[in-house]
């Protein structure tokens, strides 16, 4: 009798809904109900009459009311029935990618009154766009792309003045863009819309001049792909916070506003394919501008204009048939940024000199069907030049690859690393790209449609895509594809993606979901290079689960199931308990990665940066034998380093060179350090901060894989190590790119870094000798709690180290100061900091202050290459800027911004020796004195070992871990 009443209180517990009424609210059910008779492929597990007691697939609930609609990529087939605006307490629909849910989009939509997202982009409504949507008063996000919606733009979407998102794209809609007037609404009143998405449709007529205004806040106008008519309005340069503008392939007319200038906010500007007229516009003042197309248009026979040499942010400039007349400015070549040139049917002349500080990352330039008559290469460009067309063809380059029209970029477009050696998998399977496991993937199209870039063989940055990919849509590492990008016609990049299951053939229905939505409500955030964005997806081919009712036999298997559950779980949970703090060592020490994927997908589940987890943005997952391959076995003949993390070794995978950091096995300090590293370099991208291309942890080994950097140290280069000769124009170089990359560490990285050991062998030099900073392992994060400084323990590399960082234990940005101010001293004196006992700082400051005719004083401790100090360009102020840098109290140093700026000051007077042989030593701030401090000689000094700790004067202890 006991045993049959046990198993009845079993049943109880294991299958409440046999148990209980219903608790969904009758008229939802109802609502349900009419929507599941109208479609084919509902969800299965949509056969009960309580949506929310049983948990109907993408159904949400608050209590009996059912708030959310969530069925994106569900294949579904049929209309939208009216009875939808039943749902009276609906907060979100999405019914997104199920392109055969057709017919016209009911008025009963506008019943929702507490919507707050309308999602039904990628399906097949037809007809116009219900004026009704207009009563959605909490609708702040609306997007109707990719369908087939015809008639005119509404005026009543201009009472939805919660709307931040609007994309009615890729339609066939027509008319003009309506704005207010005494009697209707209109788009102007959208005040706090970021996003006017109203591209590919057929849009006619003229812009208004009030449909733009100062108090908006848009950040991405995309017109394009219409046939929109007259002049660009002048009030759309009030819109102050534009970052993306797109007007091109319409019928515009007439000249450009002529304070496009003020948009200084602006980094895509696209203008091509219309009938634009009078001067080329200035654009002299965009200096945040990227990308910027004026082709095809009717613009004033002019010289190449000014901003040809300004915009050094410039990635792309593309002005076809453009009326351009005389030759090309070389210092256009040399923007840091610069990818592509496309410049053809003009009329340009001349020599086509390309100078000799060429853009590294100058993928192409197009000047075919122009008038050059000669060209200079410069050094080391080797990307395609075309020039068919030109006079110069018709010389001796007439045999070249620049007189040929196609030409192959060097490297092939990015394309996510696969598995090798699998077999191919049956129909509508793919094997998943860190396996061989054949798997029904959730496929689409990415489409960038304003991207600040054009390199599609960056994989970096498409890496970076990648790994954001997977970790924000909180899949495993190695579970997401990307292949073919490309631009299409219309000037958009499109990406394909695959995202797989893992340990299982299917994603589940409520997983294709959540992809769908994070897709289409832009809960996933790409990195910003690529701009806005819309995904396709292919309906996805679910396994085969009927809606098979469960017989008694079932329900009392479940029910003795649950029983010996029940009985293993408490076993488990006493010995998980006694286990936990070991585990969560074991998590935190020796795989790193996992748990900066546990942190990533549990603190920012939404894609956003919580402030504290990390988020991987750039780096790419190895797998063992790939780096174990490119090293030939790690082999000592490619070992170029070693240190207490690890050895260093060279690779070339996928035909770039790289250098691959190996931790040694059990290191805990490695295991840190790994996990920092990781984070902090997949935040940060800058050209003088070390690239990292990726990570493995497989194996027991953790690796991290980084752009190789053939020249070395600075440390070797000053010891005559390296072989290369560093002139006083080199290593003035060598340090402003050093504050660079440490100033963009300290005021552009969000949340801040300080990186903690800066010193000549974490600076590394690439084949051009541009310095970047490397070794992130020590860094901290700044957040906002902590501005001012940071309380942790000091470390550091003895003959860096901040004195008041050690003496207080509060870390600032000035700590890296100080480091970097010996580091412009080890530039001088080719000197390491400490050095047969003496410590460079106060020798230097000794030197100094001696008043002798032999340059300062500093004859004896200069670097003998470059000793003639009163031919050196800047001397002076590079010393004295130096140290400013080691002056004892963070307060009276500058900070890095001004160390940029000092040097950049210079270096323009590059050629011009200035510093006279007899300034005094006051000159310098030399007459300042010299407090105790960490180095100073009246201290006994040791050898340093790593990890040893010992203290300075005052009895605090501190760990100092050389490198």
């Amino acid at each position: 009798m006991a045993a049959i009443q046990l198993l009845i209180f079993l049943l109880f517990c294991s299958t409440p809904e046999l148990l209980v009424h219903s608790i969904t609210d009758g008229s939802d059910v109802a609502v349900l109900q009419s929507l599941k008779n109208n479609w084919e492929n509902s969800p299965p597990n949509w056969n009960s009459d309580d949506p929310c007691g049983t948990q109907w697939d993408g159904v949400g609930c608050t209590g009996s009311r059912v708030t959310s609609l969530g069925l994106s990529s569900m294949n579904l087939k049929g209309r939208l029935s009216g009875d939808i605006g039943g749902l009276s307490e609906l907060r979100s629909l999405d019914l997104s990618f199920n392109p055969d849910l057709t017919g016209s989009l009911t008025a009963s939509i506008g019943d929702l009154q507490k919507l707050n997202l309308l999602i039904l982009a990628g399906c097949g409504f037809t007809g116009s766009v219900p004026k009704e949507i207009g009563n959605l008063a909490q609708l702040t996000f609306l997007a109707l792309n990719s369908n087939n919606f015809s008639g005119d733009i509404p005026p009543s979407l201009g009472k939805l003045t919660e709307l931040y998102w609007l994309d009615l794209s890729d339609n066939q809609i027509r008319g003009s863009l309506p704005v207010s007037n005494g009697s209707q609404p209109g788009l102007d009143l959208l005040l706090k819309a970021k996003h006017f998405h109203f591209n590919k449709n057929q849009l006619s007529g003229p812009i208004s001049e009030q449909l733009f205004n100062s108090s908006m806040v848009l950040i991405h106008i995309l017109l394009d792909g219409n046939q929109i008519t007259g002049k660009i309005p002048d009030s759309i340069t009030q819109v102050s916070n534009l970052e993306v503008l797109r007007l091109d392939r319409n019928k515009l007319s007439g000249p450009v506003p002529s304070k496009i200038n003020s948009l200084t906010k602006l980094s895509e500007l696209h203008l091509a394919n219309n009938a634009l007229n009078g001067a080329v516009p200035d654009l002299t003042g965009l200096t945040s501008l990227n990308y910027v197309d004026l082709s095809n248009n009717a613009f004033d026979l002019s010289e190449p204009p000014k901003w040809f040499s300004t915009i050094e942010s410039l990635t792309t400039l593309v002005m076809e048939n453009g009326n351009l007349r005389g030759p090309l400015p070389t210092k256009l070549f040399s923007f840091p940024e610069l990818q592509q040139v496309k410049l053809k049917g003009n009329l340009l002349n001349g020599t086509l000199d390309l100078g000799n500080s060429i853009s590294q990352q100058l993928q192409l330039v197009d000047l075919q069907n122009n008038q050059i008559s000669s060209v200079n290469l410069g050094p080391g460009y080797t990307n395609p030049l075309i020039l068919v067309g030109n006079p110069v063809c018709n010389g001796s380059l007439s045999s070249t690859e620049f007189c040929q029209l196609h030409q192959a970029l060097k490297t092939p477009p990015y394309s996510t690393s696969l598995a090798k050696n699998c077999k191919p998998c049956p129909t509508n399977q793919r094997f998943s790209p860190a396996s061989c496991d054949c798997v029904f993937p959730y496929e689409g199209k990415f489409i960038f449609r304003a991207p600040s870039f054009r390199d599609v063989t960056n994989a970096t940055l498409f890496g970076k895509l990648e790994s954001d990919l997977w970790s924000k849509l909180g899949l495993e590492p190695g579970s997401v594809s990307l292949d073919s990008p490309e631009f299409d016609k219309d000037d958009y990049l499109q990406v394909e993606l695959a995202l797989f299951p893992s340990s299982r053939k299917y994603f589940s229905r409520p997983e294709i979901s959540r992809f769908g939505f994070n897709l289409t409500n832009q809960t996933f955030k790409p990195p910003h290079e690529f701009g806005p964005y819309l995904f396709k997806a292919v309906p996805y081919e679910f396994q085969g689960t009927g809606g098979t009712k469960i017989g008694i036999g079932v329900i009392v298997g479940i029910a003795v199931g649950s029983f010996i559950l029940l009985l293993a779980l408490a076993g488990v949970a006493i010995y998980a308990i006694r286990q936990k703090k070991r585990a969560e060592e074991a998590i935190e020490l020796n795989k790193p990665f996992d748990y900066l994927l546990y942190l990533t997908a549990s603190w920012a589940p939404s894609g956003k940066d919580s402030g504290g987890a990390p988020i991987l943005k750039g780096a790419r997952w190895f797998s063992y034998e790939e780096l174990k391959k490119c090293t030939n076995n790690f082999s000592d003949t490619n070992e170029i380093g070693s240190g207490g993390y690890g050895k260093v070794y060279r690779g070339i995978l996928t035909g770039q060179e790289i250098a691959i950091k190996r931790a040694q096995q059990g290191s805990m300090q490695g295991a840190q350090e790994f996990k920092t590293e990781i984070e902090l370099l997949s935040r940060v991208h800058h050209k003088n901060l070390v690239g990292l291309v990726g990570f493995c942890f497989e194996q027991g080994e953790q690796m991290l894989v980084y752009e190789f950097m053939p020249n070395g140290t600075l440390r070797e280069s000053l010891s005559a190590r390296s072989g290369i000769y560093l002139d006083w124009k080199r290593r003035l170089r060598i340090a402003l790119g050093s504050a660079r990359g440490l100033a963009y560490l300290h005021e552009l990285a969000n949340p801040p870094i300080i990186h903690r050991d800066i010193k000549t062998t974490n600076i590394l030099l690439d084949a051009n000798l541009t310095a970047k900073v490397a070794d992130f392992g020590l860094s901290k994060l700044v957040q906002d709690a902590e501005k001012g400084h940071v309380s942790t323990q000091v470390k550091g590399t003895l003959g860096y180290l901040d004195p008041e960082y050690y003496m207080t234990q509060q870390l600032t940005e000035k700590s890296d100061v100080y480091s970097f101010g010996v580091v412009m001293l080890e530039l001088i004196t080719a000197r390491q900091p400490i050095e047969k006992g003496k410590y460079i700082v106060r020798e230097v400051r000794m030197a100094m202050n001696k008043t002798d005719a032999h340059h300062y004083g500093l004859s004896e401790i200069m670097d003998p290459s470059i000793k003639n100090i009163g031919h050196l360009i800047g001397f002076a102020n590079f010393l004295e800027l130096a140290m400013r840098c080691v002056e004892e109290t963070a307060a009276e140093r500058p900070t890095m911004g001004d160390c940029v700026k000092e040097i950049e000051a210079i270096l323009q007077n590059d050629g011009v020796a200035t510093d006279s042989a007899t300034s005094s030593a006051t000159d310098f701030g030399a007459s300042k004195g010299v407090p105790r401090h960490p180095y100073n000689e009246s201290l006994p000094r040791k050898d340093i070992t790593d990890s040893e700790s010992f203290e300075y004067s005052g009895g605090i202890s501190a760990t100092i871990e050389p490198k």
